[in-house]
């Protein structure tokens, strides 16, 4: 079990600051869907959490990691009052989600589920695997009702990976990755043949999944559509904004990072600098 949840925030807007959007994750899995809300909505503000003194959650008892993330928002939505919450976590929003609602029902949550309803929509061989995080994540029931509500014709394979999510922060640090590895998790388990069908689309249930889409790619037996789920995160957080006013104008914002260990290191100061954040 992890250690107990102790941190502290600073920064605090002002009461007449622009709310901002907060996008939540484990790590830095959520900057995918960071970069596509900011496309959608250039005009916003964003407040980036990466949870890092309690990556990765797959190795969390699913109680305390629950208890750990309401405790946790309850100081966020203190500290930075967002209008809206992102959880860019597969993990956390299968796990938590309505508990999130439910503890702070004056804030709107947009959860990360998997892309099951688009695969089967698009799927041509009816035969689609979804890689998530470890077995826990795709053993939910929620992920399993998606599947009997929007892909029960098709033939839906549930993988759970239990390191690439540390993989992938490995790699977009710049750091050498282990290949055989990646090929260990992903095929065979993703990749059937079946009545002379082969899988042609694998959802990725994990938001740090699509910065390993090019080594995928390059190490899959053969070719898949590899479904990304931030663009619709996007969409359905900008769904759920109240519209702003025609006199509001587009301005430069201010983007904050967050790290819970409060001790980022090189390359995550640089990573997040990349991206246009600037940390609390």
């Amino acid at each position: 079990m992890k250690n107990a949840l102790a941190v502290s925030f600073s920064a605090v807007p002002s009461a007449d600051a622009e709310r901002p959007i907060l996008v939540f994750d484990s790590g830095i899995g959520g900057l995918t869907v960071l970069r596509e809300a900011r496309v959608l909505m250039p005009d916003r503000r964003f407040v980036y959490v990466a949870d890092d003194a309690g990556f990765p959650y797959g190795g969390w008892e699913e109680d305390a990691l629950r208890a750990r993330i309401v405790q946790l928002f309850g100081k966020l939505i203190a500290d930075y009052d967002p209008e809206i919450a992102v959880i860019a976590c597969n993990t956390a929003s299968t796990l938590v989600l309505d508990d999130l609602r439910n503890a702070y029902p004056a804030v709107p949550f947009v959860g990360t589920v998997p892309a099951i309803k688009p695969a089967a929509e698009r799927t041509s061989s009816g035969l689609v695997s979804v890689l998530a995080t470890p077995p826990g994540t795709v053993r939910r029931a929620y992920t399993r009702d998606l599947i009997q509500s929007f892909a029960s014709q098709c033939h839906v394979r549930l993988v759970g990976a239990d390191q690439l999510a540390a993989v992938a922060e490995a790699h977009i640090r710049g750091e050498k990755i282990d290949e055989a590895l990646v090929v260990a998790q992903i095929a065979p388990p993703c990749f059937i043949e079946q009545d002379g069908n082969r899988t042609d689309i694998v959802v990725l249930a994990c938001t740090h999944y699509p910065f390993l889409a090019n080594v995928f790619r390059r190490l899959a037996p053969w070719p898949v559509d590899w479904l990304d789920p931030a663009e619709a995160i996007a969409r359905r957080t900008v769904s759920l904004l109240k519209p702003r006013r025609a006199v509001e104008e587009l301005h430069h914002h201010n983007d904050l990072a967050v790290v819970t260990s409060q001790n980022p290191d090189y390359a995550i100061r640089r990573l997040m600098q990349g991206f246009g954040l600037h940390f609390a």
